[in-house]
């Protein structure tokens, strides 16, 4: 196992960081990581600049159908805004400091404010595919922490508190501009696990018992890492799919892009008209 050098790491971000605002006319002061099939949004940005993943220095590159592999920078309604198109995933075998390091390099680049979106199956019985669900808190059972190692202390503090991961204040301008788009929103715990596999019947069970809402295989090393860099959060999930067990039918990610898809006007409206309040 290799040890973790956080000086190589702190550099390895610094650089990264200088050869995308080199490339920016703005310091941005939101960023978005869109999920799968949600990259959509990043189209709707005017005067974009485009990069894709693999030109950054010591950037990941995203494996997955639905992750196109592109950071765009521009303005949405107004507001400096920087892009992701596409996320790294555990899964993909990337470690976890690579899977966030986007996040800091986000944090170097002038972002205070972050929303996550994510395409989460249905753990609450009550969701039903299509819904978008605010997200309040998180379960981590990735079994992984990106803090684990030594702290990088020009980001935060050693021991981060995480009993606001999600801002109130944002999750209520998200509720105000759903309510008056006309729009229906839920709102819940998100579980995290690592993936690839699509949750059994049996671990649904359980997550339902310990009060999670909706399940996936991101966001959360993503959230732990802004919110360590005092970065404030919002965290949307687009209910693609209902968990294991809970419809008699198998699951695959046909279905959450075709859900994705199916949403993406409501999930473009909500957001764009909630960024200019952040």
């Amino acid at each position: 196992m290799t040890t973790f050098d956080a000086a190589t790491f702190t550099h390895q971000l610094e650089e990264a960081a200088k050869y995308i605002r080199e490339r920016l006319t703005e310091e941005p002061e939101i960023g978005l990581i869109l999920g799968s099939g949600l990259g959509i949004l990043a189209d709707l940005i005017e005067q974009p600049i485009t990069i894709r993943f693999e030109e950054i220095p010591h950037f990941p590159v995203s494996t997955v159908v639905g992750h196109a592999g592109e950071l765009v920078a521009g303005k949405v309604a107004g507001r400096s805004v920087i892009v992701m198109k596409g996320r790294f995933h555990l899964y993909e075998g990337y470690g976890v400091e690579k899977v966030t390091f986007p996040v800091r390099v986000m944090k170097l680049l002038g972002v205070s404010k972050l929303i996550v979106t994510n395409a989460a199956g249905g753990v609450n019985r009550s969701y039903v595919p299509g819904d978008l669900m605010v997200i309040s808190d998180h379960i981590n059972l990735l079994g992984r922490n990106p803090l684990v190692g030594p702290n990088l202390d020009r980001f935060g503090i050693r021991f981060p508190d995480m009993t606001e991961a999600y801002s109130k204040r944002m999750r209520k301008l998200l509720h105000e501009t759903a309510e008056e788009l006309g729009m229906k929103l839920q709102e819940g715990v998100y579980v995290a696990l690592l993936g690839p596999t699509y949750e059994t019947p049996a671990e649904i069970r359980m997550m339902q018992a310990i009060g999670a809402d909706a399940v996936g295989m991101s966001t959360v090393p993503e959230v732990i890492v802004a919110r360590h860099a005092g970065i404030e959060v919002l965290g949307i999930s687009c209910i693609t799919n209902m968990a294991a067990g809970i419809l008699d039918q198998p699951l695959d990610h046909s279905e959450v892009m075709e859900t994705a898809e199916r949403v993406k006007e409501q999930f473009l409206n909500l957001v764009l008209h909630v960024i200019p309040k952040l």
